[in-house]
C-alpha cells in the first residue's frame, strides 16, 4: 500500500534539535543517499508506510535537513511512481524494468522524480547527483547507463531545462 504523498511532508519530531551546521549541498546529498536508501527499502519490503520510513531514518545518522530532504523525495517518487516508470521505460530502449537493477532503477526513480517535479532543483544537479550515487551504490556500468536515460529525459523534459 502506497501512502499518500503528504503524509511524509511533516517536520521530523526526533531530530529537529539538530542545528549542526551543514553545507547545502553536503545536505542534499546525504538527503538523497538516505531517500535511495529508503526507497530500496521500500521496493524490498513493500511498506511505504509513514511508519516504516520514520523507522528507517531513525536508524541512520544525518542531520534534520538531510532527512527533511530525504523525506520529500520518498514521498513524491511513492506519490509519482506509476508517471516515473513510465517515463523511464520510454528512455530505456530494449531493456524492461524487471531487468534493471533495482539500486539503478531507484536511483533513476529519484532522479527523475527531481527532473520532472522538482522546479527548485536545477536538472544539471539532479543529473550529476544521480551519477554520483550511482558510481557509490550501483554497479561499475550504473553511473554511465543512468547518465544515458537521464540525459534522454532531460531532452524531453524542455520546460524545466531552459
Amino acid at each position: 500500500m502506497i501512502a499518500a504523498a503528504s503524509q511524509f511532508e511533516r517536520p521530523l519530531s526526533q531530530d529537529s534539535s539538530d542545528t549542526t551546521p551543514i553545507a547545502p549541498r553536503t545536505m542534499r546529498r546525504k538527503g538523497r543517499e538516505l531517500a535511495l536508501q529508503a526507497l530500496y527499502q521500500i521496493e524490498i519490503t513493500g511498506d511505504s508506510s509513514i511508519a516504516a520510513v520514520d523507522l528507517f531514518l531513525q536508524h541512520f545518522e544525518g542531520a534534520a535537513k538531510a532527512k527533511e530532504f530525504a523525506r520529500r523525495l520518498v514521498s513524491g517518487v511513492v506519490s509519482q511512481r506509476p508517471e516515473l516508470d513510465r517515463l523511464i521505460e520510454q528512455s530505456t530502449e530494449h531493456w524492461k524494468m524487471e531487468r534493471l537493477a533495482k539500486v539503478d532503477h531507484e536511483i533513476l526513480r529519484l532522479a527523475v522524480y527531481e527532473v520532472a517535479f522538482c522546479p527548485d532543483i536545477p536538472v544539471p544537479v539532479s543529473l550529476d547527483e544521480a551519477v554520483e550515487i550511482a558510481k557509490r551504490f550501483g554497479s561499475e556500468d550504473s553511473a554511465s547507463f543512468i547518465n544515458g536515460v537521464l540525459d534522454h529525459i532531460a531532452k524531453s523534459n524542455p520546460s524545466k531545462s531552459e
